[in-house]
Formats: C-alpha cells, sequence, structure tokens
C-alpha cells in the first residue's frame, strides 16, 4: 500500500503542473497622452508612481520618463541609483 502512495502523489504532482493557473496578462503599452497628463499634474513623480496611476509595468513608466527626460517635458530633481524623482518642466 505505501508503495501505491508515492506512485499516485507522483502523479498528482506531474498533473498539477500541466493544468496550473493561467498568469494575469501585464499591460505594457503606455498611453503616452494620459502619462504626460499625469506628470503635468503632478508636482513631483517617480518611476513607480507613474507606473501604479497608468497600470503598466516599471520598465515601461521608466521608458517614457527617460523619453521625456531628453525631450525636456520633465527634470530630475533628486534621487538616486535608478530612484529618481522627476518634475513638470515649467515653460
Amino acid at each position: 500500500m505505501a508503495g501505491t502512495k508515492k506512485t499516485d502523489s507522483k502523479k498528482g504532482k506531474k498533473d498539477k503542473g500541466e493544468s496550473g493557473p493561467k498568469k494575469a496578462e501585464i499591460t505594457v503599452i503606455l498611453n503616452e497622452q494620459e502619462a504626460t497628463k499625469i506628470v503635468q499634474n503632478s508636482k513631483v513623480i517617480t518611476v513607480h508612481e507613474l507606473a501604479r496611476q497608468t497600470g503598466v509595468k516599471v520598465s515601461a513608466a521608466n521608458v517614457f520618463l527617460k523619453d521625456a527626460l531628453k525631450k525636456g517635458i520633465i527634470k530630475r530633481v533628486g534621487g538616486f541609483s535608478g530612484h529618481y524623482i522627476y518634475q513638470p518642466a515649467t515653460s
């Protein structure tokens, strides 16, 4: 009997892996107009805050903020080692 229990548990583990739960989809496309509006209406913003508000990955928000920094839409006002704080550039 002990031998059959071990075999059953192995089968159960194998079946579980094949029919596991599906992962949720993560949005990676950032709506530029929405992100620009959020940045302009904020006193300061971080990569994580922008990602949370727009519902995208942190990497997508980081790409947007780096692009906006190059275009002069925002300026970096603080932070260090990748955790920067950005502020809308005043015209």
